[in-house]
């Protein structure tokens, strides 16, 4: 009787080369595509994807000891099984593979006050401009990063963004960005067809980590958004506006970003309504 077949672990992996040219096309993140890379190539070193049961599945991530470490190979795998089954009507074995539980981590956001003495402290006006956009509008770091001088609507206080998975939207900025804005733009004239900033990823980042350093704050994009929703959300707006205003894909992940809102922070906007 001739033995069954088994894939080597280079063939099992080479399958992940069409899962990321279909996630390239979805306009996915550099970091994004290299979270893939790492979470499904560790799996499929381990495990046949064309053989693989519940059981083979629930083995693979009971090795993983943290919680959150367990949750992001939960996420890619069933990710990479979605897909699957949709190009090539293969069932997926994650469907009855619950997700790993993870603590409810109450991440930092900033106050309004620690907003404007990061401005002070910021070097320049681009810089001072870079840390009030990214409060006030929520902004993904390659969304900031990708803004040019056309795509500003001054009037409306507007500004249109190529936004997650490629998808056009528009995103509101307050009076302090367009302090901002406008003193830097004024001191530069932007490359035809160059973003506004003069900089790339890396020189924002290296911004941010000088700024944290010397503020002794969080202060990075992440915190940033955060800190957009939860600002939002203590001066009374319903998470359903939030979640329009901040481009987020569902009103759970804006109660996500907002965990650090209290219930004292609460009872004052109850408070504002019925004395």
């Amino acid at each position: 009787m001739r033995a069954q077949y088994s894939k080597t672990t280079k063939e099992r992996q080479a399958s992940l080369t069409p899962f990321i040219k279909s996630r390239q096309v979805m306009g996915v993140t550099k970091s994004t595509l290299r979270f893939y890379r790492i979470k499904l190539g560790r799996f499929l070193a381990e495990v046949d994807p064309d053989k693989a049961t519940r059981q083979d599945i629930e083995k693979f991530l009971v090795q993983f000891d943290n919680p959150g470490n367990r949750h992001t190979y939960y996420r890619a795998i069933k990710t990479f099984y979605n897909w699957r089954e949709e190009i090539y009507g293969k069932p997926s074995p994650m469907k009855h593979i619950k997700a790993p539980i993870l603590p409810r981590l109450i991440l930092p956001s900033l106050s309004r006050s620690d907003v404007e003495r990061l401005i002070s402290m910021a070097e320049g006006n681009r810089n001072k401009a870079i840390i009030a956009l990214f409060s006030e509008s929520g902004l993904r770091l390659t969304e900031l990063l990708n803004i040019k001088a056309q795509d500003i609507d001054w009037d409306n206080h507007t500004i249109a963004i190529l936004g997650k998975g490629q998808k056009q939207a528009l995103a509101p900025f307050g009076k302090l960005t367009e302090k901002y804005l406008r003193l830097w733009l004024g001191e530069n004239t932007p490359d035809n067809g160059s973003n506004i900033w003069g900089l790339n990823q890396w020189g924002i980042i290296s911004m941010l980590r000088r700024l944290s350093d010397e503020s002794g704050l969080p202060c990075n994009p992440h915190t940033f958004r955060r800190t957009f929703a939860c600002l939002l959300r203590l001066a009374g707006l319903d998470v359903l506006t939030i979640k329009d205003l901040g481009r987020w894909e569902s009103v759970e992940m804006v109660q996500r970003y907002t965990r650090s809102i209290t219930f004292q922070d609460c009872m004052r906007l109850y408070e504002a309504v019925f004395g």
